[in-house]
């Protein structure tokens, strides 16, 4: 039995905080405002990039009514340099490899914008394994909502149960609502303790992977 797996991007597969971080910087610094310390931003990420902009407009007291403007001047400097410092996590490439191997569908959920998701993608030369990616702006609607997680999954050819891998709040409430397997990486950006999150099973190594989505096709039986 295979199965179909989407995974969260930013915190799970890749590493790219130091990249986020230092967009929200250049924005600021145009704004006269001192920058923030990368542990600051991380805390912001997870809803994808307009909240991340949200956060850090309210954080440093900047008039929310410029929300849509700094959102856009965000984007731009990410979209310059969003694979400046983003690396894939150790053992990332390989864990892909066996999923595929084994028969797995993979496909991508990721509030952040479909057109950077995809070029992160192609830069860190993980792309290969996707079939499909859905970015925060690929829908009307994001994480949390179960929609998202859904469409993703719709896109991707039925061949077998469905499971979610991810690493914040956002993600684990996606796959709560989606009546799904959830597979927790715990060296992202969750800012909650492991015990509170519901999950599946969780993991601090990528190389696990496989091993951890067998044994949910095995706990789930040959009726899925």
């Amino acid at each position: 039995m295979t199965a179909v797996v989407v995974f969260d991007l930013d915190g799970t597969l890749v590493d790219s905080i130091a990249d986020i971080a230092n967009a929200a910087n250049r924005m600021l610094d145009e704004q006269g405002i001192a920058p923030l310390p990368h542990d600051t931003v991380r805390r912001f990420v997870g809803n994808g990039l307009p909240k991340l902009v949200e956060r850090v407009m309210d954080h440093c007291g900047l008039n929310p009514e410029r929300h849509s403007e700094l959102s856009k001047i965000t984007l731009n400097h990410y979209n310059a340099a969003s694979c400046v410092q983003t690396t894939p996590y150790p053992g990332v490439p390989a864990a892909l490899t066996q999923l595929r191997d084994i028969g797995c569908v993979l496909g991508v959920c990721t509030n952040k914008p479909e057109k950077p998701a995809q070029h992160v993608l192609e830069a860190l030369n993980l792309s290969q394994y996707f079939d499909t990616v859905y970015g925060g702006d690929t829908l009307t609607i994001r994480k949390p909502d179960p929609a998202h997680l859904h469409a993703s999954f719709a896109a991707l050819p039925a061949v077998g149960p469905r499971i979610f891998v991810g690493d914040s709040e956002v993600d684990a409430e996606t796959a709560e609502r989606a009546a799904v397997p959830f597979l927790l990486f715990t060296e992202g950006y969750r800012k909650s303790p492991i015990a509170e999150m519901p999950h599946t099973f969780s993991y601090a190594d990528s190389a696990e992977l496989p091993n951890l989505v067998q044994q949910i096709l095995r706990d789930t039986g040959p009726q899925a």
